[in-house]
């Protein structure tokens, strides 16, 4: 019986890092393209561009601190546990930061159309 959990458990510690690689991968993406998106937006003078920017940061972020979360399963010692809180406490001002620029700028244009 032991033996079957420990494959289980060795199992599920590949799932676990497989999904967290691709989730850091799509923030990745979604990073590199939002930046080449707005640097076209900004090449077209878009007044729409840092918000569409922050939006897309923003979006990224979430990706990775669902990776982050998710390491949190893998995690083995207390070390490695008080990096991984920082990280995901750093990311998650970095998160509300952005969403409080976006909901600065999205005012800043209502105001500029109305």
């Amino acid at each position: 019986m032991t033996v079957f959990l420990n494959q289980i458990e060795l199992y599920l510690m590949y799932i676990v890092e497989m999904c967290i690689v691709l989730l850091e991968l799509f923030g990745v993406i979604v990073l590199v393209s939002v930046g080449i998106r707005s640097f076209i937006q900004w090449i077209r003078h878009n007044t729409r561009l840092r918000l569409n920017l922050a939006r897309g940061i923003a979006l990224s972020l979430e990706f990775k601190m669902g990776s982050e979360v998710l390491r949190t399963v893998v995690v083995r010692e207390w070390e490695e546990l008080g990096i991984l809180g920082v990280v995901i406490v750093l990311r998650g001002l970095l998160t509300f930061l952005i969403h409080w620029e976006i909901r600065h700028e999205e005012k800043a244009l209502q105001k500029l159309t109305d």
